[in-house]
């Protein structure tokens, strides 16, 4: 009896798992017929149709059920609630009850409660996995972004999609291209696995091989990255976009190539801001000013970019500790703001230059560059050139202001206007034993060098002068007021060049900036001529 009673309950449970796991035809049909063909019964009910399986309903205008291979054809108007967060629609649907995977075709809807929606004509869905696979263009709809890719894949538990081939996103501040990407609707996290490339709505493109954005605070975690603006490349180990304040943070081994002008920059980190055009750069900043004969090194605490539609606004600021260094110059300042219109750079708050045996300084130093070489200098006020005689002595010259002209980059003439000063130290040609000293104070004084070295001095309005011996020289006579010899403080190159970044690395980064696909073209390189200058007596 007990053992009947076990046999009755297997058989039981059997039938009524059998049952669970059969498409139900509910009640409410308006019409249902019967067809037997080829030995296989065949369900077709219309009007108001509703299926259940598994806790998933189906609802459809018409349909064909095989109850033996436990299969269901749905048309017109087809929907499936599975859950309460699941709905998908389409025209027309092939629905396996063993494999429990739906086929829906022709204007597809998938919808996630509150979060997204898919849109496509050809949907599979597998209720196993809770994965809607969609192939031949699809499109995966939020309240932020808009993505589409011919194929891809939607979990409707972990809210992860996935698309493949040809993926472009938008929302209302970025464009996104990418043959991978992996996105959560729930997070709104966009994870980068594949090189793509974002473009904002300033024009801005980021090329990158992995990294995340976060759509919902608008803001990217990017690696391997390169970023294009309108005038420079950049390049760095990370980048850190936030869109909302308009800032983007790049970190290790930053390159920034110039455009236009033949301008590197680099250091260890940077940020731009979006709002003001400005880019700053330090922890060991490094500006290289590339020319076919030489470059110009520069280093500074900080070095910042200025960007702007108009040439005339557009600048390089360097400021705190700035030395710079080339083959024949090399100087100190606090602060350096480099004029890219009229190739103008200036030097403010105690600058000193040095070319060959030559010290010149004054207040603020104007360098004015033309094609791409230094053609001259203009010193204001307390303009000062020097040169050491010997480690005891100094020939000097002062004025309000002064003018130094460059030939072939070699100083060749310095004008000096009002209040002239000169002190020379006057040796003997064969014994080099000194004879005395000159001085001579006039209004303007006219310099002219060979060889880096002064040959010849022209004194010009009513010079006054006087000659003193030796033994009647006196320490406060060797100088003229506000003279200071810094030759201490002249840079070397390896000194700026500690700052660069290591070869590989730097090899490292134009080798991706070379190989990206980059939407601004790099413009034609601009040779820019120095304007006349007015009112400087040459």
């Amino acid at each position: 009896m007990r053992q009947f009673l076990f046999i009755c309950i297997i058989l039981l449970l059997s039938a009524n798992t059998q049952a669970q796991k059969k498409i139900k035809l509910e009640p409410g049909a308006k019409k249902m017929t019967g067809l037997r063909k080829g030995g296989v019964n065949y369900t077709i009910v219309t009007g108001n149709v509703k299926f259940t399986h598994k806790g998933t309903i189906f609802f459809c205008d018409s349909a064909v059920l095989v109850k033996k291979t436990n299969q269901l054809d749905a048309f017109g108007h087809v929907k499936i609630l599975d859950g309460d967060s699941i709905t998908v629609t389409s025209k027309t649907l092939k629905y396996d009850g063993n494999t429990k995977v739906a086929k829906l075709r022709t204007q597809v809807v998938l919808t996630k409660l509150d979060q997204m929606q898919l849109f496509t004509d050809n949907l599979d869905y597998d209720r196993n996995t809770d994965i809607a696979y969609y192939f031949n263009k699809g499109k995966v709809v939020d309240s932020t972004n808009v993505l589409t890719s011919e194929k891809g894949y939607f979990n409707t538990v972990s809210s992860f999609a996935s698309f493949k081939t040809n993926v472009i996103g938008t929302n209302k501040e970025k464009t996104l291209r990418s043959d991978t990407l992996v996105y959560n609707t729930k997070t709104g996290i966009v994870y980068f696995v594949a090189p793509t490339q974002i473009t904002d709505i300033d024009g801005n493109v980021f090329n990158y091989t992995e990294g995340t954005y976060e759509t919902k605070r608008k803001h990217s975690n990017l690696f391997k990255g390169v970023a294009e603006t309108e005038s420079y490349f950049m390049k760095g180990n990370k980048m850190q976009l936030d869109d909302i304040r308009g800032k983007y943070t790049v970190t290790g081994n930053v390159y920034m190539l110039s455009k236009n002008d033949d301008i590197i920059i680099t250091g260890q980190k940077a940020i731009m801001n979006k709002n003001t055009h400005t880019t700053k750069v330090f922890d060991k900043p490094l500006l290289k000013m590339v020319s076919k004969k030489d470059t110009l090194y520069l280093t500074a605490d900080t070095l910042v970019s200025i960007d702007s539609e108009e040439d005339t606004l557009k600048r390089l600021l360097a400021y705190k500790n700035v030395k710079i260094y080339k083959k024949d110059l090399a100087g100190v300042a606090d602060s350096i703001a480099y004029f890219v219109a009229d190739s103008v750079m200036t030097f403010y708050t105690d600058p000193v230059l040095w070319s060959g045996a030559n010290q010149m300084s004054g207040d603020t130093i104007d360098m004015f560059i033309e094609q791409e070489t230094i053609s001259s200098m203009h010193l204001y006020p307390n303009a000062f050139v020097a040169s050491a005689d010997s480690a005891e002595y100094y020939n000097q010259i002062k004025g309000r202001s002064m003018v130094a002209w460059f030939t072939n980059e070699d100083l060749d003439k310095v004008n000096v206007y009002g209040n002239g000063q000169s002190i020379f130290f006057m040796r003997d040609e064969k014994t080099l034993e000194l004879v005395g000293m000159n001085t001579i104070i006039c209004s303007d004084i006219t310099l002219r060098f060979k060889d880096r070295k002064l040959v010849d001095a022209s004194f010009l309005v009513k010079p006054e002068g006087k000659f003193i011996p030796p033994h009647e020289l006196k320490k406060s006579d060797t100088k003229l007021s506000g003279f200071t010899w810094r030759g201490t403080e002249k840079p070397t190159k390896e000194e700026l060049l500690a700052n660069e970044i290591k070869t590989e690395d730097l090899e490292e980064q134009m080798e991706t900036i070379n190989n990206m696909p980059f939407n601004i073209e790099k413009r034609k390189k601009l040779l820019k001529k120095l304007p006349p200058k007015k009112n400087l007596k040459q």
